[in-house]
């Protein structure tokens, strides 16, 4: 476990694992440790770095909002802490957007770029339905647990076991974020959009949806998949917006399978 510091702010990062390094980038409101359904899985093949967005966990909350310019560069800062030319990157839900940018401003950074239950944020983006924007407006006025389960049924698949939701629940209690960085990372998601850029990036590219995603409908998913070049779409079955918790091992095995695939590739290049 380890601290960098991008401008002035200071990230905490960490690693498992070994083998090619693989760059986990979490999403709005979340610290790393919400990858612990699947972090120890991938371990097992590869170099997990993972680290805390700002604004969230054990990494410093600057004044807001945050830009995903500035939050891509705190992941290339990270990368910089451990050591790594570049690597293959995998971010989720406002993770991705982290990810895409990331991928925009340092392309060479990037072996291949993995997005699940992401969008293009601006205008072209698909909004969640009217009766789940109405509960993500009513979280204003609920105490935080209350606010966290509250929004399970839309971001958790009905056949998920309820332990592995009690799980991530903990996780998010114990490191809920102050209103103040939760906040600078929302106004940054909201100020953002990468449609008209997809097309720019050259990094292979899996996209990875849950198809009962609530929150961020699946068809964010297919607009990615069809914008980005050659980008593949792997939509999953009994699978939500956090779809690594719903399908871990599925989740892992795509990745897997993606990875390798793009490093055989580029190895015979």
């Amino acid at each position: 476990m380890a601290v960098t510091e991008n401008n002035g702010t200071k990230i905490f990062w960490r690693e498992s694992g070994s083998g090619d390094p693989l760059l986990l980038i979490m999403g709005l409101g979340y610290t790393c440790d919400m990858w612990h359904h699947i972090e120890p899985i991938l371990a097992q093949r590869y170099r997990v770095i993972l680290f805390d967005n700002r604004g969230v966990g054990r990494s410093d909350v600057p004044p807001g909002p945050y830009l995903m310019e500035s939050m891509a560069a705190d992941a290339a800062a990270v990368l910089d802490a451990a050591c790594v030319t570049s690597a293959h990157v995998f971010g989720i839900s406002m993770g991705g957007y982290i990810a895409q940018e990331f991928a925009l401003q340092y392309p060479e950074r990037v072996r291949s770029l993995v997005l699940g239950c992401t969008s293009c944020g601006g205008q072209r983006a698909i909004l969640a339905a009217p009766e789940v924007l109405a509960i993500l407006e009513a979280r204003k006025t609920m105490q935080p647990e209350e606010g966290v389960w509250a929004m399970v049924p839309y971001i958790y698949d009905s056949s998920t076991p309820r332990e592995r939701i009690e799980a991530d629940i903990a996780i998010r209690m114990q490191s809920y974020p102050s209103p103040e960085g939760y906040g600078a990372q929302l106004q940054g998601i909201f100020m953002w959009e990468s449609f008209t850029r997809l097309h720019k990036l050259k990094a292979p590219t899996l996209v990875i949806h849950g198809e009962s995603d609530q929150l961020v409908p699946p068809e964010n998913g297919r607009i990615l998949a069809e914008t980005i070049p050659g980008a593949r779409l792997e939509l999953l079955a009994n699978a939500s917006h956090i779809f690594f918790t719903d399908q871990p091992q599925k989740t892992c095995e795509l990745v897997h399978s993606f990875l390798s695939e793009t490093s055989r590739t580029r190895h015979s290049a």
